[in-house]
């Protein structure tokens, strides 16, 4: 296996580690939540029951993701189509990300992070599935 390629496993290992560190907040008490987001300096979290399902199947959907990344890393030419659609639908979303908190007035931190760092560590992924290649036959 070449250099580049255990790079790349080792790169969507530590991405997908990171995405699992989410299930913390699927099962994290409320009053945490809350704390959390008066740390960050939003405020008050609402109390409404929409609130507590967003942000509990938000983070259990990028755990999700997390999983896959561990996944895929596996056999990446068997999975490189996976790769390749995962890096332009995350980039697609992490577009959205960033119009959805300019619109929703997120804190300039937010805004600066989450979309664009979701399009950066996939614009490498997508880089680094081109440059895989078609898989040699066995």
């Amino acid at each position: 296996m070449s250099k580049q390629n255990r790079l790349f496993k080792l790169f969507l290992r530590i991405l997908g580690s990171v995405a699992l560190l989410a299930l913390g907040a699927v099962i994290m008490p409320c009053s945490w939540m809350n704390a959390i987001h008066q740390w960050l300096g939003m405020g008050q979290l609402p109390p409404e029951p929409i609130i507590g399902y967003l942000a509990r199947s938000t983070s259990a959907f990028y755990a999700m993701l997390g999983g896959l990344f561990w996944v895929t890393s596996f056999d990446l030419h068997r999975h490189r189509m996976v790769l390749c659609y995962l890096g332009v639908v995350i980039v697609v979303f992490g577009t959205a990300f960033f119009v959805i908190d300019l619109l929703e007035g997120m804190p300039l931190y937010w805004r600066l992070t989450e979309g664009p760092i979701n399009i950066t560590f996939c614009v490498v992924i997508l880089v680094l599935s081109y440059r895989m290649g078609v898989k040699p036959p066995r």
